[in-house]
């Protein structure tokens, strides 16, 4: 598997990385014993970068990762969480970027997973207020304590990343990225190739939209997150599926799955560029496994292109209440 570079300095991992957010039931009912068996298959396949989050099912799945761990006399996984969201009295979210905050989640990160330090440590949200180059310099402290190996932000502009990066080198920036949510590419992906950060792409696979087997209305009104999302309403919905349905004839023209289809043309955008597909099928992953392994032509690219341009999906990405924290800058 072609290899990516988490910053400057750090580890190589595959280019194809996995979303730990499945191990939650954010997507659907997740078990202790399921979530082992993608860890597994995660090793057998070369997928050696694991993304979680403290929030992630309230710790459930850096626990899940630590069961696993803990079975083990080694760690063949280069990890990577996140701290900054909270959950206030009244029930909503909130950001926090103050060091105490950011430092003691972190070691409640370790604790939950039984490892001494992790590859990378992103800022989930950022706070406006709070001076992005404080908080770099803040977080290249707990890379000289040995607790991280790099940091990053999760959700940024180009113009923060530039910030954070001239008080300490940002080891890489998560953003949603596919073939259905290309604004990172208005700057984002670029930053982050000039500076040497990894872009890390979160939902590459549309948040099931590009694969063989896309969420139907009914399906999506079970999911809290996608009952209201713009593009999984109707008429929003039956537009999106309709291309996705022409997606899908490409993928199978072309011998992948749709979702291996969509992961090989977003390793194609860059050698710096991370998808981190998340699933709770071990089948599933052996697809967007199999995009991995495939280097698309320059004709095949361009086919993509053809059936899903630039701008093709209806509907915004996030609704108002799930933009509260992602940066826009385009």
């Amino acid at each position: 598997m072609k290899q990516v570079q988490i910053g400057q300095t750090g580890p190589k991992v595959g280019a194809l990385g996995y979303g730990a957010m499945s191990f939650t039931n954010f997507y659907g009912p997740s078990t202790e014993e399921g979530s082992h068996a993608i860890l597994d298959a995660c090793l057998e396949l070369g997928i050696d970068h694991i993304d979680t989050s403290n929030v992630y099912g309230m710790g459930r799945s850096e626990n899940f990762i630590g069961s696993w761990l803990a079975k083990r006399s080694d760690n063949p996984f280069r990890i990577a969480t996140k701290a900054s969201i909270r959950r206030g009295d009244d029930g909503k979210n909130y950001f926090d970027n103050s060091p105490e905050h950011l430092e003691a989640e972190l070691d409640g990160s370790l604790k939950r997973m039984g490892v001494d330090r992790v590859d990378l440590f992103y800022v989930h949200r950022r706070v406006q207020e709070v001076p992005v180059e404080e908080v770099a310099g803040f977080l290249s402290t707990l890379i000289a304590k040995g607790k991280i190996g790099g940091y990053g932000f999760s959700e940024i502009a180009p113009t923060t990343l530039r910030r954070a990066h001239s008080e300490h080198p940002v080891a890489a920036v998560q953003s949603e990225y596919s073939l259905q949510t290309r604004s990172p590419e208005m700057g984002l992906v670029q930053s982050c190739a000039e500076l040497g950060a990894a872009m890390v792409a979160f939902s590459p696979v549309g948040r099931g939209m590009l694969t063989d087997r896309p969420h139907t209305l009914k399906e999506a009104a079970e999911y809290p997150f996608l009952t209201n999302n713009p593009r999984f309403v109707e008429p929003n919905l039956s537009a999106n599926l309709k291309n996705s349905a022409e997606f899908q004839t490409l993928a199978a023209d072309l011998g992948l799955p749709a979702a291996g289809l969509a992961i090989a043309w977003l390793i194609a955008q860059g050698d710096h560029v991370l998808p981190i597909p998340g699933t709770r099928s071990v089948e599933r992953l052996k697809e967007l496994a199999a995009g991995a392994e495939r280097t698309l032509t320059s004709g095949e690219l361009a086919q993509v292109e053809k059936v899903l341009p630039i701008g093709w999906c209806h509907g915004d990405r996030y609704n108002q209440g799930q933009w509260n924290g992602p940066e826009k800058y385009c």
